[in-house]
C-alpha cells in the first residue's frame, strides 16, 4: 500500500475493503523505469462488476503483452470509500501501483451502458482531472473511451480526447505505440498526437469535427477541421478470431464478484438480425472461434485459475455451429475435474434436451428464453424469427429434463405494438404453465414461469433507431395493463423501471448538447445511476430543465429517415440502407431470414472479416 495516503486506516471504515487493496494473484506488475506508456484502464462501476467484465480482461492482457506498455486497473469506489477519499485528500488510484490516475499517460474508460456517464465524470473529479477535454493541458493524461456506447459518443464527446470505435485488441496497442513513437521523436504535443491518431482507422477525435444544427434542433452536418482526417470513422474489427489475443490468466479477486468463473468468448456478433438489438448489429460480421482453440483456452485458464465453472459466452450460444463438438471436447476433461459448464443466452428455436443434458449447470437451475413479444405478428415485426412452437418445445425439453422454473424475457413499447400484443405476454406465459402440466415426465410440484419485461429503447445502429420511445405515461399504462391480466399464481411478473429506461433513451440518442446536462449532474454529485439506490429521475428532470434541454426531443421523437443522426459520423459496418429496409419490413410484419440461411446484404463484409454463418462466404461451417 502507498503509505502516504494512509489507506490502511481508511479501509477499516468502509464496506468491502477488498475492492481497493490491489495485490491480487494474476495482476501484472512492471518496472516503471522501463515503461514508455502507462495506461490506466477504468471501469465506471464497482470492483465486483468491473472484475467480471471479459472485455476488460482481454484488453488488460493485450496491452500488457507489449513490453513498453503497462496497463493498470481502476474501478469506481463506492460511496463510503469516496467519502473517505475526499476527507483524507486521496485521489483515485490504480490498483497495481497505487499511483494517482492523473499521473498516467493515458486514461481509458469502457462505456458499457449510458447510465455510467455520471460515474465517468465522478471518477474524473476523484482523479483531480478537469471534466472538459478543452480544459486539460499537457500535464493531464489523454482520456479515451471505448465500448458499445462509443458508437454514439456525442453526449460525452466534450469530456473525451478520443474514442476507440470497434474492437480494441489491436487498435489500442497501435494507439499506444503511436504515443511512444511521438514521445521518443521529441515532436509530441497532445494536439499533434490527437491529429495523428485521428488518421488511424477506428479512432474518433471529437474536437477535430465541428457540428452544426438546423433551426429545428436536429443535426445539420459534421465537418472535419482538416482535410487529412476521415469524414466518417469506420470501426475496427479482428478479422481472424482464432488468432486474436485471449488471456491465459485472469486477475483473481479477493472478494466475490458477479461472475467468479472462466468465461470463454465463443464468437462475436450474431447471425439473427433482431431489429431492436444493437449488439447484434455493431458486432457484425459474426466471427467464431474453433472448438480446438476454445478447448485449449479453457484448459489453460482452468490450470491457471482453479475455477470450477466455465461459461460459454456469446449473444446466442446455441447458434454456435460447432456446439456439439465443443461440448464434447470440454466434457472429456471437465467431468473428471468436476468443472461445470454453463450456456447462457440460448434461443428457444435452437435449444434441445440433448444440449441441456450436456451442461451440468443448466440441469441444476432454471432456464431463460427471450420471446420478446407475446404475439407472433409482433415477433415477426421485430424479426425475432421464433414461433410459439419453438418456445413450447424448448420449455417442454426443460420440464422433461427436471426443471420446473422457466424465465421469459419480453419488451413493452416496441414499434407497431398494440394492446393485444401486451395481453399476449400473459397468454403466452399461461400457455407455458399449461405445457408444464401436459408434459408427462415433468417433475413434481407447481411450476414457476417468471416473465421479465423491459421497456423498449431505440438504440443507434438498429432498424428501430428512428422510432420513438413510448412516453412515460404510455409505458406505465402498458405495465399496469399486463399486471391486471395476470391471475395465475404460477406466473411471476417483473418489469423494469420506466424512469430509468427514459433517461437511458435520452443519452442513447443524444448529441453534444447533452454535455452541459452531464456536467451539471456532476456538479450536483450524480454517480452510480445504474444503481437503484442512487438513481433519481426527478433530479435528472431538474437538471435537464435547468440546462434548457427537453428530454422528449431525444427519447420520444420519431427521427426523420432523411435526418442527419447524431451517430452518423460513425460507420459501424452495417449500411444505413440496410437499416432502412429492415425498418420498412418491420412495419409490414415481414421477416428477414437469419444469416445462417441467407445473406441479407447488411454490408458488414466490407470490413474484411469473414462471417462464420454467411452461406455465400463461409468456409468454416
Amino acid at each position: 500500500m502507498n503509505e502516504k495516503y494512509n489507506i490502511d486506516g481508511i479501509l477499516r471504515k468502509v464496506l468491502k475493503p477488498g475492492r481497493y487493496t490491489g495485490g491480487e494473484y494474476g495482476q501484472i506488475i512492471k518496472d516503471k523505469e522501463k515503461i514508455k506508456c502507462r495506461f490506466a484502464f477504468a471501469f465506471p462501476d464497482t470492483y465486483e462488476i468491473g472484475m467480471s467484465n471479459l472485455g476488460v480482461r482481454i484488453l488488460y492482457g493485450a496491452l500488457n503483452k507489449n513490453e513498453n506498455i503497462w496497463c493498470e486497473r481502476v474501478y469506481a469506489p463506492w460511496i463510503d470509500m469516496q467519502q473517505q477519499m475526499k476527507k483524507h485528500n486521496i485521489p483515485l488510484y490504480a490498483h497495481e501501483s497505487m499511483d494517482p490516475v492523473r499521473k498516467f499517460d493515458i486514461l481509458g474508460f469502457t462505456l458499457q451502458y449510458e447510465l455510467c456517464y455520471s460515474t465517468v465524470l465522478n471518477m474524473l473529479e476523484l482523479s483531480d482531472i478537469p471534466l472538459y477535454a478543452k480544459d486539460r493541458g499537457e500535464e493531464y493524461p489523454i482520456v479515451i473511451g471505448g465500448g458499445p456506447c462509443a458508437y454514439n459518443a456525442e453526449p460525452v464527446a466534450d469530456f473525451f480526447d478520443v474514442f476507440s470505435i470497434g474492437e480494441g485488441e489491436e487498435a489500442l496497442v497501435e494507439f499506444c505505440e503511436l504515443y511512444i513513437k511521438m514521445k521518443e521523436s521529441g515532436g509530441y504535443t497532445k494536439e499533434k498526437f490527437l491529429h495523428e491518431a485521428a488518421k488511424i482507422e477506428g479512432f474518433y477525435v471529437p474536437s477535430l469535427y465541428d457540428v452544426s444544427y438546423n433551426d429545428d434542433g436536429t443535426v445539420k452536418e459534421y465537418t472535419p477541421k482538416y482535410d487529412d482526417i476521415p469524414t466518417k470513422i469506420r470501426k475496427r474489427i479482428i478479422k481472424d478470431f482464432d488468432k486474436t489475443y485471449f488471456p491465459e490468466q485472469f486477475v483473481m479477486p479477493y472478494i466475490e464478484t458477479v461472475h467468479d468463473r472462466i468465461v470463454l468468448e465463443v464468437y462475436r456478433g450474431c447471425p439473427r438480425g433482431c431489429r431492436f438489438c444493437q449488439a447484434g448489429m455493431i458486432y457484425r460480421p459474426a466471427r467464431a472461434k474453433s472448438p480446438e482453440v476454445l478447448n485449449r483456452d479453457a484448459k489453460t485458464l482452468y490450470e491457471n485459475t482453479g475455477y470450477d465453472e466455465i461459461s460459454l459466452c456469446s449473444l446466442s450460444i446455441s447458434d454456435y455451429p460447432h456446439i456439439r463438438e465443443l461440448t464434447d471436447k470440454l466434457l472429456e476433461w471437465t467431468d473428471d475435474k468436476m468443472v461445470g459448464l454453463s450456456l447462457p443466452s440460448m434461443r428457444a428455436d435452437s435449444f434441445s434436451r440433448e444440449l441441456m443434458k450436456r451442461v451440468s449447470s443448466v440441469r441444476a437451475s432454471g432456464l431463460t428464453f427471450a420471446p420478446e413479444a407475446g404475439m407472433q405478428r409482433l415477433r415477426d415485426a421485430i424479426n425475432k424469427n421464433i414461433c410459439e412452437k419453438d418456445i413450447f418445445e424448448a420449455c417442454r425439453a426443460a420440464f422433461e429434463g427436471g426443471r420446473n422454473q422457466v424465465k421469459l424475457y419480453f419488451m413493452c413499447g416496441l414499434p407497431t405494438e398494440t394492446e393485444e400484443d401486451i395481453l399476449g405476454i400473459e397468454k403466452l406465459a399461461r400457455a407455458v404453465v399449461d405445457e408444464y402440466y401436459q408434459t408427462e415426465n415433468r417433475p413434481k410440484g407447481r411450476p414457476t414461469v417468471t416473465i421479465s419485461v423491459a421497456c423498449f429503447i431505440p438504440k443507434p445502429f438498429t432498424p428501430f433507431q428512428w422510432d420513438r420511445q413510448s412516453t412515460m405515461e404510455e409505458l406505465v399504462e402498458k405495465q399496469q395493463l399486463l399486471a391486471s391480466a395476470i391471475t395465475d399464481r404460477s406466473i411471476k411478473y417483473n418489469y423494469h423501471d420506466a424512469n430509468v429506461s427514459r433517461i437511458e433513451a435520452v443519452f442513447a440518442r443524444g448529441d453534444r448538447r447533452l454535455s452541459k446536462a452531464l456536467a451539471k449532474a456532476a456538479e450536483y454529485g450524480f454517480k452510480f445511476d445504474a444503481w437503484d439506490e442512487c438513481f433519481d429521475y426527478d433530479k435528472w428532470l431538474s437538471v435537464f430543465d435547468e440546462c434548457g434541454i427537453d428530454p422528449s426531443f431525444y427519447a420520444n421523437r420519431e427521427f426523420g429517415e432523411d435526418e442527419v443522426l447524431p451517430w452518423d459520423i460513425i460507420d459501424c459496418g452495417v449500411s444505413k440502407e440496410f437499416f432502412l429496409r429492415e425498418r420498412h419490413k418491420a412495419y409490414n410484419d415481414t421477416v428477414t431470414e437469419n444469416c445462417m440461411k441467407s445473406c441479407a446484404g447488411c454490408g458488414a463484409n466490407k470490413l474484411g472479416g469473414e462471417c462464420t454463418w454467411c452461406p455465400s462466404t463461409n468456409t468454416k461451417k
